[in-house]
């Protein structure tokens, strides 16, 4: 396979990394002050989008610095995407 595609395939399982992250991440905060114990709640999930994000890091790298970082792009790429559509209001306005 490619160099290129590899990278390009690290780079989109950064991206999905990097959505069940950080979707993880807004699920959990939305279901906060449902919770009867919220610091529990914050704890199990960070531990476990955690878990996932190293492991999938783990996995991508595969021993090469070059694979991780267009990884961690993805990734961060992810993060930059999933805040704006949070950040939007019902009526699809910024909040």
């Amino acid at each position: 396979m490619s160099g290129w595609l590899i990278l390009g395939a690290a780079f989109l399982a950064g991206m999905a990394l990097g959505f069940i992250y950080f979707e993880g991440l807004w699920l959990t905060v939305r279901r906060l002050s449902d919770h009867p114990r919220p610091q529990l709640l914050m704890f199990e999930s960070l531990m476990v989008r955690l878990a996932v994000a190293l492991a999938g890091f783990y996995l991508v790298m595969a021993g090469s610095w070059e694979r991780l970082a267009a990884c961690l792009a993805g990734f961060f790429i992810m993060r930059a995407l999933v805040s704006r559509r949070v950040n939007r209001g019902a009526d699809g306005t910024p909040a």
